[in-house]
């Protein structure tokens, strides 16, 4: 996929959600246990999280109606259907009306399989021999038990792209999901390797709520990871 066949195409990343906040809590810790129970799938935002969400809403209906999406493609994760809701809840409390999304399978986040929703100390202690091959094979190479790689989230990307393309040519198209998806939305546009990709997640990962753009013609995003819409004071922790 060599250019982006869309008049502009955005990828956000949900915003905080619960799992991000108790993984980032137990990480600090060093607890085993986050205290996320549950499907991957049923994990809602958090507090900041719906702050985010609804900061972008904000931000959007300050926009030029031809910047707004035309069309909006969401994962079906409760995190992301959320994100976009409230996005478009908060636009349309100041008189913005956005398009309402479809879902998509396709765009979910990384399946993890045995290791879904573990925290990776918790992996290292029940799972030693995934851990070490998690690490031998790299994060974007490693398929964990019953899980994906990133390859995988790769192919299913294309076929989504592949089939918006014909129906959304020539238009502003906004998919709504996960890191995972931003990351190999770059991966297909650009032609980024997957050690390339370590190298922009070692410079920081891909931030919740954020944006990333590409648009008709270029083979590199115009914007890429942005949060400048997020700063307007009113976001809850």
């Amino acid at each position: 996929m060599p250019d982006v066949r869309f008049a502009e195409l955005t990828v956000v990343r949900h915003g905080q959600s619960e799992a991000n906040a108790a993984f980032a809590a137990a990480a600090a810790t060093g607890a085993l246990d986050s205290g996320i129970t549950g499907r991957d799938a049923d994990v809602a935002l958090s507090p900041t999280g719906r702050g985010q969400a609804a900061a972008l809403g904000r931000w959007l209906a300050g926009q030029p109606a031809g910047h707004r999406p035309e069309a909006v493609v969401c994962s079906p994760y409760r995190r992301a259907v959320q994100t976009w809701d409230l996005a478009r809840a908060a636009a349309d409390g100041l008189g913005v009306r956005l398009p309402a999304a479809t879902t998509d399978g396709r765009l979910g986040d990384r399946v993890m399989g045995e290791l879904e929703l573990l925290t990776g100390a918790a992996i290292a202690a029940r799972f030693p021999a995934e851990a070490a091959r998690r690490r031998d094979l790299g994060e974007f190479r490693y398929r964990p038990p019953g899980g994906e790689s990133f390859g995988d989230i790769a192919a299913r990307l294309a076929a989504v792209l592949a089939d918006l393309e014909p129906r959304y040519a020539g238009r502003r198209v906004w998919l709504v999901a996960h890191d995972s998806v931003v990351l190999m939305l770059r991966h297909l546009v650009e032609g980024l390797t997957f050690d390339d990709l370590a190298a922009v997640v070692a410079a920081g990962p891909v931030a919740n709520a954020s944006i990333t753009r590409f648009r008709a013609g270029l083979g590199r995003p115009v914007e890429y990871n942005g949060v400048s819409h997020l700063e307007d004071g009113s976001i809850q922790g």
